[in-house]
């Protein structure tokens, strides 16, 4: 087995690629003397993969989430060809596919690579989840699964932004917390209305939620590609961040990802009082936990609002944090200990 190459077989999940190895991991392994290479395996770059791959013996391979079907095929025929295969994935893919609450052109993506997971399964020496809550839903389909918190891969900013007169407020997450924003549209609505020093941003686009389409200092950006929003969370400033997530099985496998994107953009974070943020966070300190009841969200935003100082501290207090959990050291050990 030649330990010192890392091969990552890429279908496109290039968050998942980049914040558990390749920005986060890859440059420290090279570092050391390790090859480190991705190869896209989609359409037509499948046959230059393969071309590679073929010539590679004994290295060791990461698949993230899913490869298409003749990639898994033409992998499962020369396993023994090749030295450890972990497998990385940070989503419940088989709760996506059976939540009612997501969009449905979402959930019928989920459920096609959702079949293909016990392949993947079968050929890895290794699972790495991106959280407790995900990594027990593999309990008793596969032999070593193992837990990776996400790294922190973006700058930290300063804090200057919580000396302007005007405040932003924002969610950053994907479509499929769209019910999850819906819930506390109310009590974002009502601070709104109630808070002329302050202005929203929901990254949904047109999916945002029409009880806040028309709200007067609201900005709706249409999400973004990865490498686009990797450029904009650097440039973005915010002073609260908002992460619901309502009791679902497809949530109870999230990562606490979100808490490193606010503190990347200066902000401290309202969280649902639920996993995975009730071990990262202590509510007034580094952010605060609100229950599900939207009255409560509003009691929190009005909180960090009308005690400037505190949440200033309490975005520094998060940023500390950010910084620990989300050390690359870590990451690098643990990826050191698979090879």
């Amino acid at each position: 087995m030649n330990s010192k190459r890392w091969l990552l077989l890429s279908d496109g999940a290039r968050p998942t690629e980049d914040i558990y190895f390749l920005e986060s991991v890859a440059p420290f392994l090279r570092s050391e003397g390790h090859d480190v290479g991705r190869l896209d395996v989609r359409g037509w770059c499948w046959r230059l993969a393969r071309w590679v791959l073929s010539r590679q013996p004994g290295a060791n391979l990461v698949l993230c989430r899913t490869l298409p079907d003749r990639v898994l095929y033409w992998l499962e025929r020369r396993r023994e060809m090749f030295g450890r295969i972990v497998y990385l994935i940070d989503d419940d893919l088989s709760a996506a596919a059976e939540d009612e609450a997501l969009p449905a052109t979402y959930r019928r993506r989920m459920a096609r690579i959702a079949v293909m997971q016990p392949r993947l399964l079968t050929l890895a020496d290794v699972v790495v989840a991106s959280s407790e809550g995900l990594a027990s839903r593999f309990e008793g389909r596969h032999g070593d699964v193992r837990v990776l918190t996400p790294p922190l891969i973006s700058p930290l900013p300063d804090l200057s932004h919580f000396d302007a007169p005007h405040w932003w407020v924002g969610f950053h997450g994907t479509r499929a917390h769209l019910e999850d924003v819906r819930h506390i549209a109310p009590a974002l609505r009502r601070f709104h209305e109630a808070s002329p020093q302050v202005s929203l941003e929901v990254m949904l686009g047109r999916h945002t939620p029409d009880e806040l389409q028309e709200l007067e200092r609201l900005e709706m950006p249409d999400a973004m590609s990865w490498k686009a929003f990797q450029g904009y969370r650097q440039r973005r400033r915010m002073h609260i961040g908002l992460v619901p997530l309502l009791d679902s099985t497809f949530n109870r496998g999230k990562s606490w990802i979100k808490f490193l994107d606010i503190a990347a953009m200066g902000g401290v974070g309202i969280y649902s009082r639920r996993y995975p943020y009730t071990a990262i966070v202590e509510d007034g300190v580094n952010g605060l936990l609100a229950d599900d009841d939207p009255d409560d969200w509003l009691r929190c935003l009005r909180l960090l609002l009308e005690r400037p100082e505190d949440t200033a501290r309490m975005a520094a207090a998060a940023a500390e944090t950010a910084r620990e959990i989300g050390n690359p050291e870590r990451a690098v050990a643990f990826w050191q200990s698979l090879a």
